[in-house]
């Protein structure tokens, strides 16, 4: 059942999709708001004044280079922090307030240097009737490209072949002559590759890259638009294992689990590949596996 404490989707705070939704906002919300300022008397917006377009201007620049900050904050700290579905919400609830105060700012000085009519209204009426009209503004793009992007990742899938579940008059080929097969967007397969020259896959923002082994043992990658988390729900009881924030890595090729200053590293039995880190999150499930093959 979900729940507002789940874990965020890492692809909330991926750079294309909070780049995507700043500008999605930027004019849906303008589209909003223009039309939402003909229903309060708390939003003095024109264009048929001058002043009072330039005045307008400023805010919409000004309370977008707040919310570009906002979502670059966002995605530098994915790396550090978790977010839940609750946080991105108060996330947003503190973008919409931070839009409401810049609003309330430049109405004020403008109305004090006669740049726009006077404000009647009180300003704590001014200041909720704004918070629920940045509210709306914001909320209804926010939530169309979250719908969005949550049908994308859905549809950006991998898929490890279950031939135990398949019924064929041919023979069902061993567990080492396995495919995976890699699939586009548009469900097109892209890619096929034994699961034994797969070694890991390291996430790239909503790309990954596939690094495996060609015909003649070099170490090659191929890059798919798709997110880890997708590959990672794919594989599940595979020996494909998610041990980092941007790494699942084939089990079947772990040579050396080694501790290091900074926590457990992979190393694969391929020339060229580079040590694996593993982060605590997944560092007992790693060991568990890894003793398993090892015993």
């Amino acid at each position: 059942m979900f729940s507002l404490r789940d874990k965020l989707p890492a692809w909330f705070r991926e750079k294309f999709q909070l780049t995507a939704t700043v500008t999605f906002t930027a004019f849906a919300g303008l589209a909003f708001l223009l039309i939402l300022t003909h229903f309060s008397k708390s939003i003095w917006m024109s264009i048929a004044e001058t002043s009072v377009f330039v005045v307008a201007v400023c805010f919409y620049l000004i309370s977008l280079i707040a919310l570009s900050v906002s979502r670059r904050l966002m995605y530098l700290s994915r790396e550090k922090v978790d977010m839940t579905y609750l946080h991105y919400l108060l996330w947003c609830l503190a973008e919409a307030i931070v839009v409401t105060c810049i609003y309330m700012t430049v109405t004020y000085l403008s109305a004090y240097k006669g740049l726009i009519p006077p404000v009647e209204e009180a300003p704590a009426s001014v200041f909720f009737n704004t918070l629920a009209l940045v509210i709306f503004g914001l909320g209804i793009p926010y939530l169309i490209c979250g719908m969005y992007f949550a049908l994308e990742d859905k549809n950006n899938t991998i898929r490890l072949m279950n031939y135990g579940s398949v019924v064929s008059d041919e023979e069902i080929p061993s567990y080492n002559e396995q495919k995976i097969t890699l699939f586009d967007s548009s469900g097109m397969m892209k890619m096929s590759v034994g699961i034994m020259n797969l070694y890991y896959i390291e996430s790239d923002d909503n790309y990954i890259k596939v690094w495996y082994t060609d015909s003649s043992g070099a170490l090659k990658q191929y890059m798919l638009r798709c997110r880890l988390k997708t590959v990672e729900e794919s594989f599940r009881d595979s020996p494909l294992v998610r041990c980092h924030r941007k790494y699942i890595v084939n089990m079947l090729h772990a040579k050396v689990l080694s501790r290091e200053k900074d926590g457990y590293v992979l190393t694969l039995d391929a020339d060229g590949s580079s040590p694996i880190p593993v982060s605590k999150t997944y560092e007992e499930t790693v060991l568990n596996i890894f003793n398993d093959r090892k015993a």
